[in-house]
């Protein structure tokens, strides 16, 4: 058993390090190291073609069941704004975290995909924000909030300001209203799910939130741009899986 433990212990540093570190193997969301060649690209990215529980998914199948109430305290200050190439990610002094299923997780970053990875009963969003968070376990939690098209976001603005232009760039960037982002009403969705990039890691909890937030036509059009392409995975198959609510 105490073998078991320590190997459990090992996937999951594996995992949290996965999401943090940047890949020494190209890939990216089109032609010959787009989606569909993931899992060929790399023996480490085997997950991304092999696995049954990948993200993201259409929302449906869904189970009434009493979800608690996520502990949002998100109290800390970003550091710095980078573009990878691949997304735009925020990156955030430790201190702010969620608490789901009485278990810490702190967030780390929050990226952004266009159009959104997920959908919703078939409705794809302009653009989806991905928080993702880790336990001291090494256990990873992501939340996804949906963007609409609407008024002018006034946190996204502070961020697009600093966004960078240029693929492997970063800018210093201290707010410290990221929790502003997040909807008045947090009901959500939840399902089993995985990274939605390389090495496409299985074992992540999902919180979907129901409520979108509003961006404006100019805010999706400059991300966009900036990106020069989509950067969203398409949808994978829900297999055996069911959505709670």
């Amino acid at each position: 058993m105490r073998y078991k433990n320590s190997k459990i212990l090992l996937l999951t540093f594996s995992l949290t390090a996965a999401i943090f570190a940047k890949s020494s193997i190209e890939w990216g969301y089109k032609g010959e190291i787009g989606p569909d060649k993931w899992g060929d690209l790399s023996p480490k990215f085997r997950m991304c073609k092999e696995g049954k529980n990948q993200s993201p998914i259409n929302l449906t199948r869904f189970i009434k069941a009493k979800l608690p109430a996520v502990e949002y305290s998100y109290n800390t200050k970003s550091t710095e704004v980078i573009n990878n190439g691949h997304t735009i990610q925020v990156n955030l002094k430790s201190g702010s975290k969620i608490n789901i299923d009485n278990i810490d997780f702190e967030l780390k970053q929050f990226h952004f995909h266009t159009p959104s990875e997920n959908k919703i009963d078939g409705k794809s969003f302009p653009l989806e924000a991905h928080f993702v968070h880790a336990s001291k376990d090494g256990e990873l939690a992501v939340v996804a909030l949906m963007f609409e098209e609407g008024e002018e976001n006034k946190v996204l603005s502070k961020i697009w300001q600093k966004m960078p232009t240029k693929a492997d760039t970063k800018e210093k960037l201290e707010i410290s209203d990221i929790k502003e982002l997040l909807p008045k009403n947090k009901d959500y969705y939840r399902f089993n799910g995985s990274l939605t990039t390389p090495p496409c890691s299985e074992g992540v909890r999902w919180i979907v939130l129901k409520t979108p937030v509003t961006i404006s036509k100019a805010q999706i059009d400059k991300f966009a741009k900036v990106m020069g392409h989509p950067n969203n995975r398409p949808i994978q198959p829900l297999n055996a899986r069911v959505i709670l609510e």
